[in-house]
Formats: C-alpha cells, sequence, structure tokens
C-alpha cells in the first residue's frame, strides 16, 4: 500500500537535497569549527553558509542567528534568556493561551521563579486581538511572545501590528515562528521582531536543528555555559551535518516557497471543501482564511479523533488529532479548548498538514475515504442522533 503522509506538522520528512548536502558533512568533511586544519575550515564555512540562508529567509543579518537543537530549545532561550536579562525592570510577561507547549510550560515556569504572566485570550478562530494584548502590558511588562500561526488549527496572527505597538511601548517581542517560517513570508525588520524560533524539520531539514534569531542589542541570557560557541549563548559543538542540512532546507523553501504554497493552498482547501460538504454535523477549525496553506483543521461530532486517526491508517493515510506534544495526555488539544469547544468537540478533531511532496490525487483518495470511516464510528457512538 502506497501511504499517504499528511502528519508534517508532527514530523515532516527530509528533502533529498538536503540529505544529499549533509552527506559530506557526516563522512568526509568531519571537522569541528573550531579546528585550525583544513577540516576545521570546511566546517566553520558550513557554518557561515547555513547561518547566511537561515538569515536571508526571515530577512535578517547572519550575525543575528544562533543554531539550537530545535524550536523548544529556541522557544526556552528567548524566554528565560530575555526574563533573566531584563528582570530589573520588570517581572511580566504577556503571551497568548494558545502558544506552544514550550511556551506555556517556560511561561509556568518562569512563574514558579517569581515572574509574572498573563495568558490573553484569543476568539473562536484561535485569532489574538491587539488590543487585549495591550489591555494586559502594565508599567513592569518586558516581553511579549506570540506565535506567527497555529500548528494545529493554521490560524495566522497579526503579528506586525502586536510588534508595532510592543516597540512602541519599549517591550521586548518574541515570535515562535516554527509552524509559519518557510510556508509565508516572514520578515524580522517589517514584523518588528526581536525574537524569532525556528524549526529545521518544519522545513523539511533535519530534526534535532534549529535556529533562534536574536536582533541586534537584544539581550539575552545564555541558559546553559559552555565553550562559548552561538555568540556564548548556546555552548556546544556545533551540529554540522544536521546546520549545514537546515541551511539547505531555508535555501530551498525561499526559492520555492510561494510555488509550494500555492500548491498546498489548493490541496487544502478541496480537501475541505469536499469533506465539510460531504459529511454532516463537520466544520473547520481556525480562521477560515488567515490560515497557514498547509493546515486542514476539521472536526467531527459524536466521534473522538484517535479513533479516526486509527481508521485512515488502515486505509493508508497518515494524520493526527492535533500537536504531537500533547498526544501522550487523555487531554484534548489547549489550543482547541481555547477557541471554545466543549471537551466532546475537542476529541473529535482531524489534523492534515500537508508538505510540498502530497498531490491532488492523495486529496481525491482522503476526500473519498474519510466519510465512510466517519459513518462507521457514529453508527457505533451512543451520542449519534441518526438522520
Amino acid at each position: 500500500m502506497n501511504r499517504i503522509y499528511m502528519d508534517n506538522a508532527s514530523g515532516a520528512p527530509v528533502d533529498e537535497r538536503v540529505i544529499e548536502k549533509m552527506m559530506s558533512y557526516m563522512k568526509t568533511d568531519v571537522g569541528n569549527p573550531a579546528s585550525l586544519h583544513d577540516s576545521g575550515i570546511n566546517a566553520r564555512r558550513a557554518l557561515v553558509t547555513a547561518r547566511e540562508s537561515v538569515a536571508s529567509l526571515i530577512s535578517a543579518e547572519s550575525d543575528n542567528i544562533i543554531f539550537t537543537s530545535g524550536g523548544t530549545e529556541s522557544n526556552n532561550i528567548a524566554l528565560r534568556g530575555a526574563a533573566q536579562r531584563k528582570k530589573s525592570k520588570g517581572k511580566h510577561i504577556v503571551t497568548t493561551v494558545i502558544e506552544h507547549m514550550s511556551i506555556i510550560n517556560t511561561c509556568k515556569d518562569l512563574q514558579r521563579e517569581g515572574f509574572e504572566v498573563s495568558f490573553v485570550p484569543v476568539d473562536k478562530d484561535g485569532l489574538v486581538d491587539v488590543e487585549r494584548i495591550e489591555h494586559e502590558i502594565r508599567d513592569d511588562t518586558i516581553l511579549i511572545s506570540v506565535m506567527y500561526a497555529n500548528g494545529e488549527i493554521g490560524t495566522i496572527q497579526p503579528i506586525r501590528e502586536i510588534g508595532e505597538m510592543a516597540h512602541e511601548k519599549g517591550i521586548l517581542f518574541h515570535v515562535d515562528g516554527v509552524a509559519a517560517c518557510g510556508k509565508i513570508p516572514i520578515d524580522v525588520q517589517k514584523d518588528n521582531i526581536d525574537l524569532l524560533s525556528i524549526s529545521s524539520n518544519d522545513l523539511n531539514g533535519p530534526k534535532g536543528v534549529g535556529a533562534l534569531y536574536i536582533g541586534k542589542g537584544v539581550p539575552v541570557r545564555p541558559i546553559m555555559t559552555g565553550g562559548g560557541q552561538e555568540r556564548g549563548i548556546r555552548s556546544g559543538s556545533e551540529n554540522i551535518s544536521g546546520i549545514a542540512g537546515f541551511g539547505k532546507a531555508c535555501e530551498i523553501a525561499k526559492a520555492e516557497m510561494d510555488a509550494d504554497s500555492a500548491k498546498m493552498m489548493e490541496i487544502r482547501d478541496r480537501i475541505i471543501e469536499k469533506v465539510l460538504g460531504t459529511i454532516k454535523y463537520s466544520y473547520i477549525t481556525g480562521h477560515k482564511t488567515k490560515r497557514l496553506p498547509n493546515i486542514a483543521s476539521m472536526r467531527f461530532s459524536f466521534i473522538e479523533g484517535e479513533s479516526i486517526i486509527l481508521g485512515i491508517n488502515d486505509l493508508g493515510i497518515e494524520a493526527s488529532t492535533g500537536s504531537a506534544c500533547s498526544v501522550k495526555t487523555l487531554q484534548p488539544s489547549h489550543v482547541l479548548m481555547s477557541i471554545g469547544l466543549r471537551h466532546e468537540e475537542a476529541h473529535g478533531s482531524l489534523l492534515l498538514s500537508l508538505n510540498r511532496w502530497n498531490t491532488i490525487e492523495e486529496a481525491d483518495y482522503i476526500i473519498e475515504n474519510i466519510p465512510s470511516v466517519v459513518d462507521r464510528l457514529r453508527v457505533l457512538s451512543p451520542l449519534y442522533p441518526g438522520e
């Protein structure tokens, strides 16, 4: 059976061109960039090239990019590092209720250290109101953190407006750009972003690599110490092969973003329109238009998302119910609960997250087969009212 993979928000395949770029740094160019010999020089060149590619994707200067192990570490460095450096001026942070768990749990941990955090609600589409964020700002507010777009429901936030407001008030602005980077254009200058987190795997690069953009003059305290790599903010020997692959993934994303996004939007909209038009008691989650091109998030009443996942998996379709970071619990997604869904509604979610290789033919196979899975599960549900 040829399997259809649409769980790219949880883990995306690595582009063959990226793998090719990485291989030489695994087999031959294996030096440490701190070494003085030729292999070390080659490693340093790889770092420079990758840093330039990451910076170019977000319209930044390469000196403002540091490499990390991924989005979670980048978020931790941004929040903890900025909070610790700015705590003499205040201990108040503003974020939203639908952030990634690496933001939510880091903020909760900072609360235990004496910081105060305001979690701003969102509307039924997952959109945050700039005025609601501004309403939470106090004299001791030092940091605002809002994701560019949500990887579960796809909603894109008014980042440029939030950043402008934050800068007018002299407050640092961090953005979790993991879900959005490479899918929609990001310009850290125009968007008024001081700190931006990026993940390689969400760009069809290798897992275990990421980056943090730190604007010029933005104060960030290291959260671990060591040999002083990455400007002393993220010590540890650099993962050269992973970073080289990450850089290549950013290069590809910049060159092919428009074409990839247009293709994914066509597939996304086809799936949403046909599935919701065919199945009763089915609904879109997230904003209808302010949505990432690769996210098709839906929910079906009277059944559980886990059962849908198992049912379509038997038909060769791989998807998810939401964030991979929350599947180990029996609780529904905090994102879905935060947009006002009831417990039983949130449990009936299906997330199809696309990549550049998905096709219309795959979409049609999904459209053809999901209704039968939903119908079979509803027959077994005591909650289903029938026709």
